[in-house]
């Protein structure tokens, strides 16, 4: 019962993750496609770039708001399936739930199927999904790293690839070491580690100095 609850809960937060509110919000307010502008992106700086403050702001939002219904959801379905054993006699509790919706609604973002198994780059979604995950002591430290290195450096993709990095190590502490909870672990891992791939090309235009940073004028 606890799998099919755990299941359940990844299918929710996969379809969840994946409503493309970046595209719904051009094409609706603004009468536009995201993609077709700036990085082609979803996401929000691409919003931002694309659409503006109000824009950008509503994509941010909503996307974030994924990820904190996905970890209120998967909450509720601890409370009500949690405590029993798995087939290979693994506890199911409340870390590996919440982490579960994590790993469904980055992935949901970042393959949506609407959108031919393409979306955003998972960062606003992860960190709504890591005020469940983390708490918000770990989920505010994650920011932190972001913030720093995008002030620092004025590079969006670099804070958000960095603060990706470092989740695996969060969540060390919070599934190995704090308690004993290797699924959680490794479901936090592979969602961050996705999120870092999403980032693959940023990471090339950054390596080749290339990379467009906050406030630079778009080329012709």
């Amino acid at each position: 019962m606890e799998l099919l609850g755990a299941l359940g809960v990844f299918v929710a937060s996969f379809l969840l993750g994946s409503i493309p509110w970046g595209v719904i919000i051009s094409r609706v307010f603004f009468h536009t496609d995201i993609r077709e502008h700036g990085s082609g992106n979803i996401g929000t700086t691409n919003a931002l770039r694309t659409m503006g403050k109000v824009g950008g702001g509503a994509v941010f939002v909503l996307d974030f708001g994924k990820g904190i219904v996905s970890g209120l959801i998967a909450a509720a379905a601890a409370a009500a399936f949690g405590g029993g054993m798995s087939l290979s006699g693994h506890v199911i509790g409340y870390d590996d739930f919440v982490t579960v919706a994590f790993l469904g609604c980055t992935w949901g973002h970042i393959f949506s199927p609407w959108l031919g198994f393409k979306g955003g780059k998972g960062i606003a979604v992860a960190v709504g999904c890591l005020f469940v995950t983390f708490g918000w002591q770990g989920a505010c430290l994650e920011l932190l790293i972001f913030a720093v290195l995008v002030i620092a450096t004025r590079y969006v993709s670099l804070g958000s690839v960095a603060a990706a990095v470092a989740c695996p190590f969060f969540a060390a502490y919070y599934f190995l070491f704090a308690t004993f909870a290797p699924l959680a672990w490794l479901c936090t891992t592979v969602a961050a580690l996705t999120v870092v791939w999403a980032h693959r090309e940023n990471i090339d235009r950054l390596r080749h100095g290339c990379e467009r940073r906050i406030g630079d004028k778009k080329k012709a």
